[in-house]
């Protein structure tokens, strides 16, 4: 019955849940910090986000676009240009993250990289 009271009281939430597991996956939140700059090719990305791997970094924006939180668009061009930018759903996201970055800012100053 306590399991019950507590979904009545909206404490026990699988959006949420679900949400703080997509971005809160590793190199996900730096990936939409940086994409909250504005469209971003995958070079880029590599320039502020040293530590990530190609991989890995692939397999996130496919998972972030799959999500709705990112768009990837191709031109038509030669040679083929990616750019990767936020969807309004990605956008949304902005106040929690700097949010975040703001917490982050106070109460992580001793904590090692």
């Amino acid at each position: 019955m306590a399991g019950k009271q507590k979904e009545d009281q909206g404490l026990i939430c699988p959006r949420f849940h679900r949400a703080v597991e997509v971005i809160g996956r590793r190199w996900s939140g730096a990936i939409l910090r940086v994409l909250q700059d504005g469209p971003t090719r995958f070079g880029a990305f590599k320039t502020a986000i040293p530590d990530l791997s190609d991989r890995l970094l692939s397999e996130r924006l496919k998972e972030l676009e799959e999500f709705g939180l990112i768009h990837r668009e191709v031109s038509g061009d030669r040679p083929v240009v990616v750019t990767y930018s936020l969807t309004p759903q990605g956008k949304a996201l902005k106040p929690a993250l700097d949010a975040l970055g703001e917490w982050a800012s106070k109460y992580m100053r001793d904590v090692p990289a």
